[in-house]
């Protein structure tokens, strides 16, 4: 905003001299001309009354020569009386008998002596040098007795000019400076609360706003901007305030009676017929699925409600833990959990964030894997993208954490969609809450990350974590992981 203030006044003040300095600095050079002409029409006009009575007493050649050459000196030019036959009769300077023959054919001489009574100006050019030329008639004969010719070089009121011009030129500088100055402060003052209203935002963003932002000066609509801001701050501070006790309460009220229900389920299955077995087993897979339903909830409302930045995870230290704890889970359904990949290095990634998308998608992956079939996590580095910056804004190298099973898999359409939260495929098995995708990608984003849904290999469903290294990882060697030979599977390099 400040230089945009900053660029305005300066662009209002060029044009103001534009039209200011340009017509005056013409205005001038037309009066220095005007008032040379002028200058030198008065000498000539005196020179020629001079001229007029020292040849009516008959010393024309003893009182112009040294009259002409004062004039000359005084002017700066030259000044030449020519006879009515053509003789030259005083002159300030010499002449060869050439000028002195091309003198008669001179337009203002010729002029001056044909008696036309009036003073002839003319701009001409005698070697190389520009002159004005002034020639008056001695005398009131017709034709006169003689002629007074008077040269005036021009350079000199080009000089004034010039330094005229330049005077214009400081100035309207000077004037652009002192300008200059006074849109810096005013800017300034006016861009103040918005730069205060920007810092304000910046922690609103971050959650670290201590206060209502205090602002006192500025334009009317900068303050009205800070007061709305303020309403605005403490609208979202309420309802931060209002999801933080829903959180908390929630997670108490809603938990405790699912407990206890799923208890008094469990107490009642000696009690219930064979018939209706069926049943009750339905009830506890509804009451442990409305259980993982509510825990996805409150978890993404805890996501949505902190700040939490970023920090350097070990991700192959949390991929191997989460392989040690689900592999015997997977053996249980006669499902093979395996380990591959990169040395990855440490991650960026929100605290505790990865355990939970592990936890997310292998629990998925189980309940979609048939018997005898794999899961495979697999860590794949890739070089930096420099269209994809992370949250401090430098290009870094990304590292791709793949889950890829070997179940069903979906279509192009339930792809795009299974990151809806509570939507679940057709075909899903019993017992999903159509929040762990959601849940999965939101954590990612949190951490400056993202998720996307590929088909795998063998027509299962290939779920990439994108994280971004927190340095450069080292993936001289993939990292070992104890396996019996017939389940080694081939590591990427």
């Amino acid at each position: 905003m400040t230089r945009r203030l900053l660029l305005t006044y300066l662009s209002i003040a060029v044009l103001v001299l534009l039209c200011l300095e340009i017509p005056l600095g013409y205005v001038y050079s037309r009066a220095e001309r005007d008032r040379m002409i002028s200058a030198a029409h008065d000498e000539a006009a005196s020179l020629s009354a001079f001229t007029e009575l020292s040849m009516a007493v008959g010393r024309e050649s003893v009182d112009l020569p040294g009259r002409v050459s004062e004039c000359a000196h005084r002017i700066g030019g030259q000044v030449t009386v020519v006879g009515r036959s053509g003789a030259l009769i005083a002159t300030s300077h010499s002449l060869s008998e050439q000028e002195r023959r091309d003198l008669l054919g001179r337009p203002d001489v010729a002029g001056a002596l044909g008696g036309t009574g009036s003073t002839d100006v003319r701009v001409s050019r005698i070697g190389g040098v520009q002159f004005l030329s002034v020639a008056a008639p001695v005398g009131h004969e017709t034709p006169p007795a003689a002629a007074v010719r008077i040269l005036l070089p021009t350079d000199t009121v080009h000089a004034r000019v010039h330094r005229v011009w330049l005077l214009l030129a400081l100035a309207g500088l000077a004037v652009l400076a002192a300008v200059t100055g006074f849109a810096f402060a005013v800017a300034r003052w006016a861009g103040r609360p918005i730069r205060e209203l920007q810092r304000a935002a910046a922690q609103l963003a971050d959650g670290s706003l201590s206060g209502p932002v205090t602002v006192t000066d500025g334009p009317p609509e900068i303050r009205g901007l800070a007061a709305t801001f303020n309403q605005t701050a403490a609208r979202l501070e309420h309802l931060l305030s209002s999801q933080r006790a829903f959180a908390g309460e929630a997670s108490h009220q809603l938990k405790t009676p699912l407990a206890a229900l799923r208890l008094r389920l469990d107490n009642l299955e000696p009690a219930v017929a064979p018939y209706a077995q069926a049943s009750l087993n339905a009830a506890l897979t509804e009451t442990d699925r409305l259980a993982r339903m509510v825990e996805g909830l409150l978890a993404m409302a805890r996501l949505e409600e902190e700040s939490a930045t970023s920090e350097a995870v070990d991700l192959e230290r949390v991929c191997t833990e989460r392989h040690n704890t689900w592999a015997p889970v997977f053996e249980q359904y006669h499902v093979l959990l395996a380990l591959t990949g990169d040395r990855a290095g440490p991650v960026l990634a929100l605290p505790g964030a990865i355990d939970q998308i592990l936890d997310n998608l292998l629990s998925n992956a189980l309940r979609h894997s048939p018997p005898g079939s794999t899961v495979t996590i697999d860590l794949l580095h890739r070089a930096p993208d420099r269209r994809r910056p992370t949250p401090g804004g430098r290009s870094t190298s990304w590292v791709d954490l793949h889950v890829i099973d070997e179940g069903p898999g979906m279509t192009e359409d339930q792809r795009r969609r299974a990151f809806d939260r509570f939507w679940r495929a057709p075909d899903t098995p019993k017992g999903g809450t159509g929040l762990g995708l959601a849940l999965v990608q939101r954590l990612a984003h949190a951490g400056g990350g993202e998720v996307t849904l590929h088909s795998g290999p063998t027509g299962g469903l290939d779920v990439v974590v994108s994280l971004a290294c927190a340095k450069l990882p080292d993936t001289s060697q993939a990292f070992p992981h104890p396996r019996a030979p017939s389940e080694q599977l081939p590591t990427r390099i």
